[in-house]
């Protein structure tokens, strides 16, 4: 009697062990299934698993590639995180928190408006700069990211007779920061109501700003464009891209310096689209300015669905995340594709349905680091509450076990 009941305490902690050891090593699990390490752009990325480890409970190191999609637990935009060994990790966001940048290393992930880093290599989270900035662009080695403060007003007031006696709207700064010890320098870059996108020169010796101008331009979309030194000071020069024109992303600006890339469409401008659908008919392209003068160079060159940012250059060719044209944002695809001036793009990145946006770190992409393996998420890379609850009922399931096979015995 002894004997037996010694073994089924036995059994009961052998079981409880298991789970224990189980829930501490998904890493080790996960690797069983990860893809062979590669210093690459995956070639395609998948959704994760409901139960995947968040880049806190089991951190992946740093990212290939980072993109935001619903198709979590969380049910809302959340960034996953593909590690370089091939590891899938999700990077919970706040609701109303923005997309944020990774560095350039693929190490770390600046979260937009919370003046936070996470580091993706250990899981920890740590100040860099004061909260309510918003980032424009990381630097090419990660020394300085460039920002966006809005300066508004929160409240209108107004006096006894109902008259206003504010104007909320403010010229907002760009300012350049330094992510680890905080120091801030506002840059000479002209008046704007607002800032939509910059480019980082490739020596980093000049910035491109573009934004609207005024609250009529904020309304009417119309943006200006201008290059400045953000050492020396100074406008360099500036132009008028007007409502169906902007400058085309951080990747904006040619790796020899000489052009710098707009994005511009044919169609509805979007405060004046009837609805989604008619927006999504717009015709895209690239056209291209002379990076000393401003004025137009070149041919354009046409993109395929709904353009959203230049990133990066290949070969000449400039490098686009765009998104296929249905209506329903759930059944988009974004993809990375190089897009020559003649001839079919070609896909470099594809993700899956529902993606809402997509982060390459900058090394990868000047290295033109593309068709790396393609990397499924394992179903072993959990939090362990994920083991601890598939653990509970399995020294139960002993348990019932045991008896059934003693109450076997004595019938």
């Amino acid at each position: 009697m002894c004997t037996r009941r010694a073994s089924t305490v036995a059994t009961l902690l052998a079981a409880a062990a298991t789970a224990i050891v189980a829930a501490q090593t998904p890493g080790w699990l996960a690797a069983q299934r990860d893809a062979a390490p590669a210093d690459a752009v995956p070639s395609r990325v998948r959704d994760p698993w409901l139960w995947q480890a968040t880049v806190g409970q089991h951190p992946v190191g740093p990212a290939s590639v980072l993109f935001f999609t619903a198709h979590t637990r969380y049910l809302e935009s959340t960034g996953v995180v593909v590690g370089r060994a091939g590891g899938y990790r999700l990077l919970p966001i706040s609701v109303g928190e923005t997309h944020g940048m990774l560095s350039p290393d693929g190490r770390w992930y600046l979260r937009a408006g919370t003046g936070s880093l996470v580091d993706l290599r250990t899981g920890d989270e740590r100040p860099a700069h004061r909260p309510g900035l918003r980032p424009l662009a990381w630097s090419q080695h990660g020394r300085q990211v460039l920002f966006t403060r809005d300066n508004d007003d929160t409240v209108i007031t107004y006096g006894p007779d109902n008259q206003q006696l504010n104007d909320p709207s403010k010229p907002d700064d760009v300012l350049t920061v330094d992510p680890w010890n905080g120091a801030e320098r506002v840059l000479p870059v002209g008046t704007f109501a607002s800032h939509s996108a910059a480019a980082w020169s490739p020596d980093g010796s000049l910035l491109a700003v573009a934004g609207r101008v005024d609250p009529a331009a904020e309304a009417s979309e119309r943006e200006r464009l201008v290059v400045v030194d953000p050492v020396g000071g100074g406008v360099r020069w500036q132009v008028e891209l007007g409502e169906q024109r902007q400058l085309a992303g951080r990747g904006a600006w040619s790796p020899d310096g000489r052009r710098i890339a707009v994005l511009a469409y044919d169609g509805c401008a979007t405060n004046r689209c009837a609805d989604t659908a008619e927006m999504l008919r717009r015709s895209w392209r690239i056209e291209y300015l002379d990076a000393a003068t401003g004025r137009p160079v070149g041919d354009a060159t046409p993109v395929p669905g709904s353009a959203v940012e230049l990133v990066a250059w290949r070969n000449g060719e400039p490098v686009v995340e765009r998104q296929s044209q249905e209506p329903d944002h759930a059944k988009r695809h974004t993809v990375l594709a190089a897009v020559p001036a003649q001839g079919r793009e070609q896909v470099l990145l594809t993700a899956p349905e529902g993606v809402s946006d997509v982060e390459v770190p900058g090394d990868l992409l000047v290295r033109a680091a593309y068709g790396g393996p393609e990397p499924r998420p394992s179903p072993f890379a959990a939090p362990p509450w994920w083991y601890a609850t598939l653990a509970v009922p399995l020294p139960l399931f002993v348990l019932a076990l045991v008896r059934r096979r003693r109450g076997s015995r004595h019938s």
